[in-house]
């Protein structure tokens, strides 16, 4: 019977099978069945299975693998939404909380700025007792620092969303450039290679996104079936390892975006015919004015392009 299935369903189809196997979708539908056959075993299943013709068989699995491609492809629509709660995007009602959880985000930054500012006071007036572990752990805070945006007022109630917030506002700090607004400028003349490094990096901060959502959901086959205990803490161990795979994939992600800007800025301006700064402090404000130009536009009669020479002749 499964020699059948698997031709009239195709090689093609049996592929996608094998390829969906340990997707997130699969282990739901699989686990949900499990759950089924501990709670009213596996009898009763294969008594009903076996009591149909071939026919409806293949149709029921051939069904299956459909349930399992759907819903992989209707839950892929909710990662932007998983990663935005994450990031601390929440309804005006949740304002409280929110700003509860920003007051310890800053009480947390003011405390690491603290330790790190006395540690680089140690090493500058006594650095003969400035040891390899504060070395270290010097090092070790201004990594944490770096995640979290260093403008207050710019900080998020959740470690995700000061991460992703704080890689946006690099370029800014850097540069003068808004990574908000300069940033789908500057990805169409990214190279291809830089492109693919990038949208990895965001596919694997999604992929995490979308474990954690199904994750969650996997919670619901112990409310149907209360015999499987084992559902809750699979639920939980997954829904925390998916909670630092993004974490992980968020800090990639936003180094690579910096990147973009510290290795290709110059390209932004050179496709817009934007003057090019000459000096770190002339970019600053030169960056800010390019920002302020593709946001809104100019009718500045003092900036002039630098159109391309013509060397055909």
């Amino acid at each position: 019977m499964y020699s059948t299935f698997l031709t009239a369903v195709g090689n093609k189809l049996a592929e996608r099978w094998v390829a969906n196997l340990f997707a997130p979708a699969f282990v739901f539908w699989a686990g949900g069945l499990a759950a089924y056959l501990q709670d009213k075993g596996w009898d009763s299943l294969k008594t009903t299975f076996d009591g149909l013709d071939e026919t409806l068989q293949i149709g029921l699995l051939f069904g299956g693998l459909l349930v399992v491609l759907a819903s992989g492809f209707v839950l892929q629509r909710f990662d932007l939404m998983v990663l935005r709660f994450f990031e601390g995007y929440w309804p005006t009602w949740t304002t409280p909380l929110r700003d509860r959880l920003v007051a310890r985000q800053r009480q947390w930054f003011d405390r690491t700025e603290d330790r790190w500012n006395a540690l680089v006071e140690k090493q500058l007036e006594h650095p003969s007792q400035f040891t390899a572990q504060d070395l270290d752990a010097q090092i070790n805070l201004d990594m944490q620092l770096r995640q979290v945006p260093s403008q207050r007022s710019r900080q998020m109630p959740l470690t995700l969303g000061n991460i992703l917030r704080a890689a946006e506002m690099r370029p800014g700090d850097k540069y003068g450039l808004d990574a908000v607004v300069c940033w789908p400028r500057l990805w169409m003349i990214l190279p291809e290679g830089v492109k693919a490094e990038i949208q990895q990096a965001r596919s694997d901060l999604n992929a995490a996104a979308r474990v954690w959502l199904w994750s969650l959901l996997f919670c619901t086959w112990f409310l149907l079936f209360p015999s499987s205990w084992w559902i809750l803490p699979l639920s939980f161990g997954a829904m925390w390892f998916a909670h630092h795979w993004m974490l992980m994939a968020a800090r990639t992600y936003g180094d690579l975006l910096e990147a973009a800007f510290d290795l290709h800025r110059f390209k932004l301006y050179a496709s817009l015919h934007w003057p090019l700064p000459q000096t770190p402090e002339e970019e600053h404000h030169s960056g800010a004015l390019l920002t302020q130009y593709l946001w809104r536009g100019s009718r500045s009669a003092s900036l002039q392009f630098v159109l391309p020479t013509d060397n055909s002749g």
